[in-house]
């Protein structure tokens, strides 16, 4: 319990200083500064609080390229930051869905895995799960995964209620629900809840999922996405959906929450970097990824995002108690009950940002 509790304090210190970090680099960008000092540089775009600062800066000074470091929230979003083009990503990570749609538009070049030696470090499982979006494993490397599930009070909420994605409608929790901000993980909720698939594209699916989340509405605290750990932490709300690795961070600065994956099935997610057709110098970019897959790097980001990671070469040399936190590292029975994101069409994409405007709008 020792290792594991000093890790959680550590990582909610960093992210509160990674803020100010990502604020001063965007200044620097959008001024027009660039680089001043002529060094090549590496423009990266990735989740917030997804990335150790620290080892962003031990690739500065082993490489001497600079990087030019961006966030977003959603994959929706980045999607949108992306497609204006007003930037000429290097690289980026995102989920599953998200880069299987890029690489579909023939957005995404082909990784050339020999410049990336550490690559070996990562689980073959979890390569071959990303067959899903990358089938012939040419175009992307994984970062992190895990699942979509509940984080709850202990004190407020009893652990059989959080078995089923039903406890989120119970009129008691009326004020004190957290949902994600996000179209495909919120839509997922009721979905599985109504033992459809959470990659329907069915009109009456999704209108009869539109109508749960309708009704749910008014018992709703917020819809968030990076801020569900530190509202849960403080108090403020009883149930919320989250990532698992949001659970971690939230169980990390409070001992009252806990974290269930209901009976009806979520989501596995595998969140992976790739290289855009935007990108400038793809020989720094393999660079990056070569460093990121390196062991030290890898267990630093590790500690930080407290998601599950594919790198062996860490896991292998985590203490017991990592291992066998459920929170993080899921079951195999939990893994084999969740579906991964598929990339919908464009008409499924329109439906459900159709739906989304009207629940967010209602």
């Amino acid at each position: 319990m020792i290792e594991i509790t000093k890790r959680r304090m550590m990582i909610t210190m960093k992210k509160k200083l990674f803020f100010l970090t990502i604020l001063l680099c965007a200044a620097a960008f959008v001024s027009g500064c660039g680089s001043p000092d002529g060094k090549e540089t590496l423009t990266v775009l990735n989740y917030g609080k997804y990335f150790d600062p620290e080892a962003l800066e031990m690739f500065e000074e082993e490489t001497g390229i600079k990087v030019e470091y961006e966030e977003y929230e959603s994959p929706e979003e980045m999607y949108t930051k992306y497609k204006a083009g007003s930037i000429d990503y290097d690289l980026l990570c995102t989920s599953d869905y998200m880069i299987q749609k890029l690489i579909q538009e023939g957005e995404v070049l082909e990784m050339n895995h020999d410049n990336i030696s550490s690559y070996q470090n990562l689980d073959p499982k979890i390569i071959d799960a990303s067959a899903s979006f990358d089938p012939d494993h040419t175009y992307t490397l994984p970062f992190f995964y895990g699942t979509v599930g509940i984080l709850y009070n202990t004190d407020e909420v009893d652990a059989k209620e959080t078995d089923t994605w039903n406890v989120l409608w119970d009129s008691k929790y009326d004020g004190k629900i957290i949902m994600e901000n996000s179209v495909r993980d919120c839509f997922l909720v009721p979905l599985k809840q109504l033992g459809y698939s959470l990659n329907s594209t069915d009109k009456n699916e999704l209108e009869e999922a539109l109508q749960m989340l309708l009704e749910q509405k008014p018992m709703i605290y917020a819809y968030f996405v990076d801020e569900t750990g530190d509202e849960m932490a403080a108090g403020n709300a009883s149930l919320a959906v989250v990532y698992s690795g949001e659970a971690a961070y939230a169980q990390s600065l409070a001992d009252n929450l806990a974290y269930s994956v209901p009976k009806e099935g979520s989501n596995l997610w595998i969140d992976s970097w790739f290289i855009p057709k935007t990108c400038k110098n793809q020989e720094n970019a393999e660079k990056f990824l070569d460093f990121l897959c390196r062991e030290d790097i890898a267990k630093m980001n590790f500690d930080y995002v407290f998601y599950a990671t594919p790198n062996m070469a860490v896991y292998e040399n985590l203490d017991e108690e990592t291992k066998n936190d459920t929170t993080i590292f899921p079951d195999q029975s939990v893994i084999d009950n969740c579906e991964v994101y598929v990339s919908l069409d464009e008409e499924g994409t329109d439906l459900y940002n159709q739906l989304w405007k009207k629940l967010k709008s209602d």
